[in-house]
């Protein structure tokens, strides 16, 4: 007697029922299969890019829109800063590395970044092709950037003013590719870089720095006295500082937000609240898929009670012809756990798909990717916890087996 292809016909048999089992199983994994592989991406996505990053300066608005801007790209900035205000934060002695970012503009979408060196330096950025920005108006791009764009070493283009439209054009000056930046997974792969002069020059500024001007020196204290101005058009958008030692974390942040017109705001607590605010959410729709499962267990349950009511006198007829009550017991759970393996690899398809959907929008709005599509080894515990759901639902109708009376389930037929 092959019970696994009798257990299979019984299912086929009950084709209504299996479905609605084996999609509400399928629903439930693929809920969490997603998640979890969600959450595994967004939290590498977030540490690898907050990495050695402890505060965020800027104007004066929300933190959490600060350090979105600032360090992951997928917001707006909350205004500009003085270069004189910001030097003075990045000659305090508690300060060991400030990095200076200056934004406002896009091409084909992807951010044009003005900074210093010290920005692809702090992510571990290597160039592969030509070299890093140097003078004013060269421009070095992310490997995203450049395969989706198309822009090579040489090429010219103009930004627009925004982050997400080219309608506003600044077509009296252009950018001219100089390097690109080898993949990298970290924001980097998203961004055109450039030296700060170049937003200056590009949006007129009249007391900016000419072609060639050094604002690197100047924003990195080479030329202390020369970055000292009154004058508002040299602005920055922000500063992403790491702190000298713990005593910053205590006394910086507050002189800032308390003294200077600008806002500190600290990675780690922001970025936590962050995670708070999601992991609610996460919660809940794990919440929601754990009842599915257990709503599919149920459903499980019935169908092979009914089954086994409808199907006495088959069973006991195979009783008659030399099968074991334990056998048939084994036949019923075969066919929870076929329904469990059915759902599970479906459920484990569906997740896959869901994060492909998600990650072409994640792609198109923000240009984060979560193409990694591996089998976690919390899916492997999730196989393991189906598997048991499957065998429960099954064992209780199976139970039914050992209390038939094959004589009079016989003589009543």
């Amino acid at each position: 007697m092959n019970l696994f292809k009798i257990s299979w016909a019984n299912l086929k048999d009950k084709k209504l029922n299996s479905f609605l089992s084996a999609l509400l199983m399928t629903l439930g994994i693929g809920i969490i299969s997603m998640l979890l592989l969600l959450n595994k991406q967004l939290d590498e996505q977030f540490r690898r890019n907050i990495k050695g990053i402890d505060m965020v300066v800027g104007a004066k608005g929300s933190p959490l829109q600060l350090i979105l801007s600032s360090i992951y790209q997928i917001d707006s900035p909350t205004g500009n800063v003085s270069l004189d205000e910001a030097q003075r934060v990045m000659k305090n002695p508690l300060v060991k590395t400030a990095i200076p970012l200056a934004m406002g503009d896009n091409y084909m979408s992807y951010r044009i970044v003005g900074t210093s060196p010290k920005y692809p330096n702090h992510f571990e950025a290597t160039v592969k092709e030509g070299k890093l920005f140097a003078t004013t108006m060269e421009a070095t791009l992310g490997a995203r950037v450049a395969s989706v764009t198309g822009l090579k070493i040489g090429d010219t283009f103009s930004g627009a003013h925004g982050f997400d439209n080219m309608d506003d054009v600044h077509s009296n000056k252009k950018y001219k590719v100089v390097g690109i930046f080898e993949t990298n997974n970290s924001v980097i792969d998203q961004l055109i870089l450039t030296d700060i002069s170049s937003v200056w020059s590009i949006h007129e500024h009249a007391d900016a720095p000419g072609q060639g001007a050094n604002v690197t020196d100047m924003l990195t204290g080479a030329d202390a006295d020369s970055a000292h101005t009154d004058d508002p058009s040299q602005e920055i958008t922000s500063l992403l500082v790491k702190f000298r030692n713990p005593m910053g974390m205590v006394a910086l942040p507050r002189f800032i937000n308390e003294n200077t017109k600008m806002q500190a705001a600290s990675v780690a607590f922001e970025i936590n609240r962050l995670f708070s605010l999601l992991g609610i959410g996460i919660d809940t729709l794990r919440a929601i898929a754990l009842i599915i499962i257990l709503i599919a267990g149920v459903s499980v349950f019935i169908s092979l009670y009914n089954s086994l009511k409808e199907r006495k006198y088959e069973m006991a007829l195979m009783l008659s012809m030399g099968a074991t009550r334990t056998k048939l017991f084994v036949m019923l759970l075969l066919e929870g756990i076929m329904l469990a393996l059915v759902g599970y690899g479906a459920g484990v398809l569906l997740s896959r798909v869901g994060l492909w959907l998600f990650s072409r929008a994640a792609e198109s709005d923000y240009h984060y990717s979560f193409a990694d599509f591996s089998l976690l080894p919390e899916e492997i515990l999730l196989l393991g916890g189906a598997i048991l759901i499957g065998i429960l639902a099954a064992a209780i109708p199976s139970l039914g087996i050992y209390r038939i009376n094959l004589s009079r389930t016989l003589a009543e037929e």
